[in-house]
């Protein structure tokens, strides 16, 4: 009985490390090649496919081998799926197609490994456990178990706590000391103990020795693919943050893809922010939806008429980091601690169907529309819902990637503000770090006239260079595409493959 229940507690461990390694490449696989639900998707069917090879494989091992096999099984599941997402990170900082060729080919391994794990408990306890029926019902039901332990503990602790590389040792470590309890308690039937035994404590202390230096190492995998040297990152449920600096250059990376660069963000900021704030000559109260680097809201404070701005990030650690370090919050000069901003940690389309209040400016500053998870808040019906909370002279503005290299796109979203009742008045800006540049004003009267000066200190704008980001030529004329709804996402369709081009 009590070999029994060693056993049934392994199959508790074993699937949690299963799931865990499909959710850690998944979610890598995400971070730094974007696109999460094409990665989760394709991860997923290959993982389950090469379980389903891996089940299979099992009839050809001998039932007099079951047990040892589980043991040596348990050690090169531990192995190879604890050093993947630290293998994942190296093979990043090369190119990305050793690190695709990398990532499925371990996917398909690691998978493979797994699928053998359950069947093989299952011989074992098939020849201790006379009842099959109680047998099936007791390793399904801690396999469902180990399963959901693990997909909740995975984004709500692990990852922001100890990151992809280090959770991916935690699970490997948690598979090579299965196998080595299993070893003990089963010694007496195992031919050759001492030489697993050997084997399993090898392989946990090279897990344990990987543990203790991950962060080191990614680091330097980092420093080779980010170029400059890395001075921040941080795991969060939503993203990854990473901000390098060399001299007096500042950048911030979210998941691999850069967000400023402190030599010319003013640029990207004033251009976002200013003329539509200029506009509204009595904005006083300003909403921003993103913009959890507080750059936009240090814009906004600039107006002494405004009396109260509204942040809302979804991610609390983007926020609570360009509040704390002085690095940081001297960039967005402490805009995120200012007496009159208010954030707001929240997803913006739930904040604003709950919220009652009415904004003069609402700047919407939030990633590119890269998947369908943020394409859906460049849609209609969320263009619709931000309409609702805008005062009836007010301005909205929207950041709407490149009419350059992605002109389908960028007309998109122009489309879809339109298709949502509103007037626009697109322009575009030259950022070094990033090309040329689009954003879109939006509101219920179709005004817009461009400011001749600015009321407020600039780096960038003037009533010059603003007349110009309202002229489009002819490469960047607007395109005949469609709105963005919920049920076709016709945005992110164009978003791939506009910048497709562009990497061709």
């Amino acid at each position: 009985m009590k070999l029994n229940r060693t056993l049934i507690v392994s199959v508790f461990v074993v699937a949690s490390c299963g799931l865990a390694y499909e959710l850690i490449m998944a979610a890598l696989a995400s971070y730094l090649l974007g696109d999460s639900i094409l990665q989760f998707s394709s991860i997923i069917g290959l993982y389950l496919f090469a379980m389903g090879i891996g089940a299979h494989l099992t009839k050809y091992i001998k039932d007099e081998d079951t047990l040892r096999r589980f043991i040596e099984i348990e050690l090169l599941v531990g192995v190879i799926g604890g050093i993947s997402a630290l293998a994942l990170f190296v093979a990043f900082g090369l190119a990305a197609a050793p690190f695709r060729t990398l990532l499925y080919a371990l996917v398909l391994v690691v998978g493979t490994v797994v699928g053998m794990e359950i069947p093989l408990v299952m011989r074992v306890l098939n020849r201790e456990e006379a009842d099959f029926k109680e047998l099936v019902s007791k390793v399904l039901t801690f396999d469902y178990l180990g399963a959901l332990a693990v997909s909740l503990l995975f984004p709500l602790v692990l990852a922001p706590r100890l990151g992809m590389a280090r959770s991916a040792l935690l699970f490997g470590i948690l598979n090579a000391a299965v196998a080595l309890l299993t070893a003990r308690i089963f010694k007496g039937r195992l031919k050759n103990y001492r030489g697993l035994q050997i084997r399993g404590w090898t392989v946990l202390m090279f897990l344990l020795l990987a543990f203790a230096y991950a962060n080191r190492i990614t680091f330097r995998a980092e420093q080779s693919y980010f170029g400059d040297p890395v001075v921040f990152e941080s795991h969060s449920p939503y993203q990854r943050l990473v901000v390098t600096q060399w001299k007096n250059d500042t950048r911030l990376y979210i998941n691999g893809n850069l967000q400023f660069s402190s030599r010319d963000e003013a640029r990207y900021h004033e251009a976002l922010v200013l003329p539509a704030m200029q506009m509204v000559q009595k904005a006083e109260n300003v909403l921003i939806l993103g913009g959890g680097d507080g750059l936009a809201a240090r814009e906004v404070l600039k107006y002494p008429q405004v009396k109260q701005l509204t942040l809302v990030d979804l991610d609390p650690e983007m926020t609570k980091t360009f509040r704390t370090s002085a690095t940081l919050s001297s960039l967005n000069q402490g805009s995120l601690s200012h007496p009159k901003t208010k954030v707001v940690n929240d997803d913006a389309a739930k904040w604003l169907e709950e919220t009652e209040g009415r904004f003069d400016v609402i700047i919407i500053d939030l990633p590119d529309p890269s998947n369908f998870s943020l394409g859906k808040l460049y849609s209609v019906p969320m263009y619709r819902l931000v309409a609702r909370r805008l005062a009836p002279q007010g301005k909205i503005v929207v950041q709407s990637t490149s009419p350059y290299f992605a002109p389908n796109a960028y007309w998109s979203v122009v489309a879809t503000l339109e298709a949502a009742g509103l007037h626009t008045a697109p322009y575009h800006v030259y950022v070094p770090s990033f090309g040329e540049w689009g954003f879109v004003l939006a509101g219920r009267e179709n005004r817009f006239p461009v400011p001749a000066a600015f009321s407020v200190p600039t780096r960038y704008l003037n009533g010059k260079t603003a007349a110009e980001m309202f002229d489009f030529p002819p490469d960047m004329a607007r395109r005949p595409v469609e709105a963005n709804y919920l049920n076709n996402q016709m945005l992110v369709n164009y978003f791939e493959r506009d910048w497709a081009e562009v990497i061709r």
